[in-house]
């Protein structure tokens, strides 16, 4: 596949994997709409990308809002007159016991780690679906397979996205030649961790991180390039990518 002069589109690419992914797809040709909250970050990264000769637009938008993605789309749409790559990053993590009661921190999880999939996949697929072409990414997690304690509610909205990968691929594909590929990454070294508010899982995030060597956003980007330059001809559905040193 040639990827000069296609283009992408990744949510929460203003740190961490997202950010990693716009770097990666940039320097392979393509033209990376990267779409997040905070602008001045997203202006940082267009020039970092620029500077290493790739091409990138910032896109300050709210995955929770499916007008803000439909917004996103159409500046993509109207810019480029194309759309090949969704990559659905945008997520939150914070740790707790169902009994502590963080229904706030509950509600957010739901609204960006579903509904923010959700909304970003119903604003590109119009396009893809005029194109006959395209090819999605879900961020899952293994702990969308996998329950860990403190996760309850966050491994619920990973098995949700693993689930809905399924079912998208299953519909799309056959119909319109988009792929779906879920990705399920481990540990990854992420600002995620910063949004914990109980103490307790803080301190047992930061003792694990500092006993043992967590995966770096590049190595998920590296994972979804691996997917998008497989045959056309093939769907790689899901890509479990684990630190070594976790023996799931």
């Amino acid at each position: 596949m040639e990827y000069s002069g296609k283009v992408a589109l990744v949510t929460g690419a203003s740190s961490g994997i997202g950010a990693a992914t716009a770097r990666k797809l940039a320097a392979e040709g393509l033209i990376v709409g990267l779409a997040a909250r905070r602008a001045e970050r997203l202006e940082a990264l267009v020039a970092d990308i620029a500077q290493a000769g790739g091409r990138a637009v910032a896109l300050q938008t709210d995955v929770t809002d499916l007008g803000s993605c439909k917004g996103a789309v159409r500046t993509i749409a109207e810019q480029f007159g194309r759309l090949d790559v969704l990559v659905n990053n945008a997520g939150v993590m914070p740790l707790s016991d169902v009994d502590s009661l963080k229904v706030a921190e509950w509600q957010r999880m739901v609204d960006v780690n579903i509904s923010g999939v959700f909304n970003a996949t119903a604003a590109a697929l119009p396009q893809m679906i005029a194109q006959h072409s395209g090819h999605i990414f879900n961020m899952s997690s293994i702990a969308g397979r996998k329950v860990f304690k403190g996760l309850a509610v966050y491994c619920a909205t990973k098995a949700a996205i693993t689930a809905f990968s399924d079912g998208l691929r299953m519909e799309v594909g056959p119909k319109h030649a988009i792929r779906v590929t879920c990705i399920q990454p481990g540990a990854v070294k992420s600002e995620l961790y910063e949004q914990i508010t109980d103490a307790d899982y803080r301190k047992q995030m930061d003792d694990l991180a500092a006993s043992m060597t967590f995966l770096e956003g590049e190595d998920i980007a590296e994972s979804i390039l691996f997917a998008l330059k497989s045959p056309e001809r093939m769907d790689v559905a899901e890509l479990f990518v684990l630190p070594t040193e976790q023996g799931w």
